[in-house]
């Protein structure tokens, strides 16, 4: 079972609730040993690497913070150039 450490940075995180969700993605993942993460976006990861791939916990981590930006900001999760055009195009 060899652990490997490391912190990673991950940006957008403003708030508890953002670290709370990153929280939530790494407890979904078979092999993390330990996750601290802060409001400065660090992470602290040990995990085996026999049973999860630093590329599967990187995804996690990114497609977690992409479903906080598209749940909070609507614009982007709702995005659709048709209801826009009127703006745009005068």
């Amino acid at each position: 079972m060899p652990l490997v450490s490391e912190t990673m940075q991950v940006t957008g995180i403003r708030c508890e609730r953002c670290v709370l969700r990153l929280g939530g993605a790494l407890g979904k993942l078979d092999g993390i040993e330990s996750a601290n993460a802060n409001l400065v976006g660090e992470v602290a990861l040990s995990w085996d690497d026999e049973r999860v791939r630093r590329e599967e916990i990187v995804a996690a981590l990114d497609l977690e913070m992409i479903d906080e930006v598209r749940s909070v900001w609507q614009f982007y999760r709702d995005r659709r150039p048709d209801a826009y055009g009127a703006l745009v195009n005068p």
